[in-house]
């Protein structure tokens, strides 16, 4: 048996709306709906189901038994397209339970903890999965949607017109060096007298792997790379140590800072990241989005202050 094009969910609505509500002025007050609509609706329901619905007594329509029939059978449809709808917004990644967020490492020390904490206060139901890595890995995971957002240095791995960028603060490059170096006292750094010195770097993928290229190009040498590693924090860990020197952003002052300098680097080798939040256009309406989106600018807001 085929279905009825004029049989719709709008009207089966109208339907369960005027049998809680009896009556259809109150029933076209609950959906907003004039009392002739209300009426067009309900007969036009039993055309397609080709079958009446109520019987007339003066003014007022009187459900008959299969009108109650229906009901019962109606509730359980319309509920289950609600659960069906939100399931498939939940497999889409649309007003999930789960945020999964992508990150720098570098921005664990300060922006992360404040952004998530924020982020708790607004949706406390939400559940915050962090993934830390490259700036390419997480562009590269934003895109293939397995994950919803990520806050990252914005350059060209981020340049995408399937992309929305939420500027969020920029940051210095300096020079990172070991408190007893001979550098630690100087009040900047032309990086052209450090080309015979050994250097410690990031693995390609990294932001900051890509602005040390630049700068060492503005500076004319390349330089001697003793060790490249996974993470910024091992690599403060090296510098911390006396291992070498490495050019990283001015966030992770706080760690290490009793044994690590960050120096300056003087005006021609002057290099900031942008940071950011970067997510799909095809999610920007997404509930969990539009709340991390607010907390971002929320961020953003009292970085400038």
């Amino acid at each position: 048996m085929e279905i009825d094009e004029e049989l719709t969910l709008k009207k089966i609505q109208i339907f369960l709306a005027f049998m809680r509500c009896g009556n259809l002025s109150k029933t076209a007050a609950e959906m907003q709906l004039s009392n002739v609509s209300v009426h067009k609706a309900l007969h036009s329901l039993e055309s397609a189901l080709r079958c009446p619905l109520f019987k007339n007594e003066g003014r007022n329509l009187i459900p008959l038994k299969s009108a109650y029939v229906f009901e019962e059978r109606a509730q359980k449809i319309v509920q289950d397209i609600f659960i069906t709808v939100n399931k498939t917004r939940e497999a889409a990644g649309f007003a999930a339970k789960v945020l999964h967020l992508g990150s720098l490492y570098s921005l664990t020390v300060n922006t992360i903890p404040n952004v998530i904490s924020g982020l708790k206060l607004r949706r406390s139901e939400l559940d915050i999965q962090l993934l830390l890595s490259s700036n390419q890995d997480l562009v590269k995971k934003l895109k293939a949607t397995e994950l919803d957002a990520i806050i990252v240095a914005l350059n060209e791995t981020t340049q995408d017109d399937d992309f929305e960028i939420l500027p969020m603060f920029s940051d210095d490059i300096f020079l990172a060096v070991n408190k007893d170096s001979k550098y630690a006292d100087f009040k900047d750094i032309d990086l052209s007298l450090l080309k015979e010195e050994t250097f410690l770097t990031l693995t390609k993928g990294f932001a900051t792997h890509n602005d040390s290229d630049i700068i060492f190009k503005k500076a004319g040498f390349s330089p001697k790379v003793a060790l490249q590693v996974n993470d910024i924090f091992t690599l403060i860990s090296m510098v911390s140590s006396g291992v070498g020197f490495a050019l990283l952003p001015g966030r992770i002052s706080a760690v290490y800072e009793s044994s690590v300098k960050l120096i300056p680097l003087k005006q021609q080798y002057h290099m900031q990241q942008e940071i950011g939040l970067v997510f799909l256009k095809s999610k920007e309406r997404d509930p969990n989005l539009l709340a991390l989106i607010a907390e971002c600018r929320m961020f953003a807001s009292n970085f400038k202050r």
